[in-house]
């Protein structure tokens, strides 16, 4: 049973997830077994099933997907802005976690991750969300730990040998931030082919918390797009192109707003079955990032003219897979390769000084080619997955232009740069084996891997010490090192999923230690004492103590599960209880932005045509904080939301709810830093979540 079920946020359950809008993919008992689904859109009934009535909808769907995905088992939300957030796994997040968009990998945009992979699944587009539970598989790429996919509704194959039409519709309101979003699906379709396009229109206004305003956290964005499908045999060739625009956008815990992200995503491939024991999957994409963020157009106040900045940011991704089956679902060898090709370019400018411009990561390229193996089979009762893959990453970088307004101070580290080895190549080897043994209601799992990261070209090559650090939104200062290794991760989990119809339980327990775990850390010894030229230009940008990436070695361990409830016929209880402690081990300290133990719990009733319930969601204190990092510990919380949902039929539902009833007043941990000055929320402190609101929403399918 997937996690379907279990980690809800829309309503489906699992049958509905087997009649979404979306795409068919390719999927076996083991990837069901091994991946939490979390179903998002309202998708059409099979009416065989009308006794199964879906759980209701806890929450407002938010604008980040993010806050989505973070309900899996493991998950928890950074939170850096209305569409910035990012997912932490079990500890890891940022470029730890492979993040892809309808199976599509590709490189962020902003140096400050503004546009981390979810940023271009709009919620009220998803139709679900799948997380691999625990370390990806080597088939999906490499990924230091887990693995993220947002799937978008899509147009199916027709099942009647005529042309049909199918729509689906959504629109939410919510009242805390004043925003709505709406979006939906149209295609027409046979047996032979399939046609539909797809778009969406979120805005939403600074939100209110209890005691204030979250001023700066506006946001805009839109999408548009179009797929299409033929079936060739038992295959189908397919191809899609979407649209992503992010207009003004705030982002209090960065030192720069959103001005615009443009994105342009396509790609096309072939999956199907070639013969009845060879299965193919052959996909090619490309990504285009355009990104300006400046401290002008949204930030209240606007920086003096003296430290205007307007950085252009552009990202370019080429990508190319390929995997072979042979065999059947369940038994089988998977062969196959993939190329990924990233160039990066990021100009820091002043608007009103046009001899002022700074390339801080000037032509920036990295080519990875990679193959591996996946084999799944079984002895007995036990069924095993087993996979090796290994990846050759060639990393470079071009030498900065800089202006005739620039200081002495940078000149001198450009040059410096410019004279380095600007080049670094690595080979890493994955290995992943996993295990399950089906036994009527239980089944027991575990999992041994051995999975690499090579360092982020952000990591490697940012001669300018600025505050970009992929999302980490701290406030601190970091320059780049071009010595650091690939991160190195050994880790083993065990758990155990219990389907006793009434009642389901999967709690997992993790061991992962991280040998060159890739980590800010003091620019040298004589911390605050200016006496290099990276400090003294990160005192002129406000921090004499800049950090710089180096190698430490780390450690995690915790423990995660859901749970699912029907002690009456009418009455659903479920929620996921997480921990993780996260340490270095070359140090005595503990690991930075690490969740604390958190969980949620929901009670619902459920009518023939409606359903009411409650939720609970809460976090404890975190202590557990990184001193070499001055970071600071949190308070614990409870929050406490209703919601309601009346069908008027299989196809047509509205849903209603209030969040945070008694209007609590927290910070999560993972919340970044306010760097708005208008802002009711002090600056350096965590911003606080959301206050108490009504939202409404409203689907459909035709």
């Amino acid at each position: 049973m997937s996690a379907s079920a279990l980690s809800f946020v829309a309503a489906p359950n699992a049958v509905m997830a087997q009649q979404s809008d979306a795409p068919e993919d390719d999927r076996s008992d083991a990837s069901d077994l091994l991946t939490d689904t979390i179903i998002v859109t309202a998708s059409k009934t099979d009416p065989l099933q009308a006794d199964n009535q879906s759980p209701p909808d806890q929450t407002a769907i938010p604008a980040d997907a993010a806050g989505i995905a973070a309900r899996t088992p493991g998950g928890a939300l950074v939170k850096n802005g209305a569409l910035s957030g990012q997912l932490s796994y079990r500890g890891f997040f940022g470029e730890r976690v492979l993040g892809r968009i309808n199976g599509q990998r590709f490189a962020s945009g902003g140096p400050n991750a503004m546009d981390p992979p979810l940023h271009y699944a709009p919620s009220i587009l998803i139709d679900r969300i799948e997380v691999t539970r625990g370390t990806a598989p080597v088939s999906q790429g490499p990924s230091l730990s887990a693995a993220v996919n947002a799937q978008l509704v899509g147009t199916r194959f027709s099942d009647s040998a005529e042309l049909a039409a199918n729509a689906y519709a959504a629109g939410q309101y919510r009242s805390v931030d004043n925003s709505y979003a709406v979006g939906g699906q149209i295609g027409i379709a046979t047996p032979r082919w399939r046609l539909g396009v797809i778009g969406s229109r979120e805005e939403g206004d600074d939100y209110d918390y209890a005691g204030g305003t979250a001023v700066g956290t506006s946001f805009e964005r839109q999408l548009y797009g179009v797929e299409g499908g033929f079936r060739a045999g038992e295959g189908e060739f397919f191809v899609e192109y979407r649209r992503s625009e992010t207009d003004p956008t705030g982002n209090p815990p960065f030192a720069l707003d959103i001005v615009y992200f443009d994105t342009d995503f396509l790609q096309a491939g072939y999956r199907g079955q070639l013969t009845d024991d060879l299965h193919l999957d052959l996909r090619m994409g490309h990504v285009t990032v355009r990104h300006l963020m400046d401290n002008q157009t949204t930030r209240h106040p606007a920086a003096p003219v003296t430290r205007a900045r307007a950085t252009f940011a552009d990202a370019d991704t080429n990508t190319g897979d390929i995997a072979l089956r042979f065999g059947s679902d369940t038994r089988n060898v998977t062969v196959g390769g993939d190329v990924e090709m990233i160039d990066k370019d990021v100009t820091i400018t002043n608007p009103t000084n046009a001899a002022f411009f700074l390339e801080a990561q000037p032509n920036l390229s990295s080519e990875r080619i990679g193959g591996f193996v996946q084999w799944h089979g079984g002895i007995g009762a036990a069924e095993f997955q087993l996979g090796a893959r290994i990846d050759r990453t060639s990393q470079t970088a071009g030498v900065p232009q800089l202006g005739a307004a620039v200081p002495m101070g940078p000149r001198m580290l450009a040059a410096a740069f410019a004279a380095s080895g600007r080049k670094q190549d690595d080979t890493t080897v994955d290995l992943v084996a996993r295990a399950w043994a089906p036994m009527a209601d239980i089944v027991p799992r575990v999992t041994l891997s051995r999975k690499t990261r090579v360092p982020s070209l952000l990591e490697r090559f940012a001669w300018l010490p600025t505050e970009a650090s992929y999302g980490l939104a701290d406030g601190n200062i970091y320059v780049g090192n071009q010595s650091l290794k690939p991160e190195v991760a050994y880790a083993v989990e065990a758990g155990v999923d219990f389907d006793g119809g009434a009642f389901t339980f999967r709690p997992t327990a993790y061991y992962r230690r991280v040998d060159d775990f890739i980590q800010g850390t003091p620019f040298d010894a004589t911390v605050g004492v200016l006496d290099t030229p990276v400090e003294m230009v990160a005192n002129m940008n406000g921090d004499p103590t800049p950090l710089k990436f180096r190698n430490v070695d780390a450690e995690f361990y915790g423990v995660d599960l859901d749970f699912s409830a029907r002690p009456a016929a009418r009455i659903v209880i479920d929620g996921t209880v997480n921990y993780v402690r996260g340490m270095r081990v070359d140090i005595d300290d503990d690991l930075y932005r690490i969740p604390p133990l958190n969980g949620r719990v929901s009670i619902a009733y459920e009518g023939d045509r409606f359903a009411i319930g409650g939720e609970l969601t809460g976090a404890a204190d975190q202590n557990a904080v990184s001193v070499s990092n001055d970071e600071d510990p949190s308070e614990g919380y409870m929050i406490v939301g209703i919601f309601a949902q009346f069908s008027l039929s299989d196809d047509v539902k509205f849903e209603a709810g209030v969040e945070n009833i008694f209007d609590t007043f927290y910070q999560p941990h993972l919340a970044g830093r306010n760097r708005v000055e208008a802002s009711d929320v002090p600056l350096g402190e965590r911003l606080p979540s959301y206050g108490r609101g009504v939202w409404v929403r409203a689907s459909a399918n035709f």
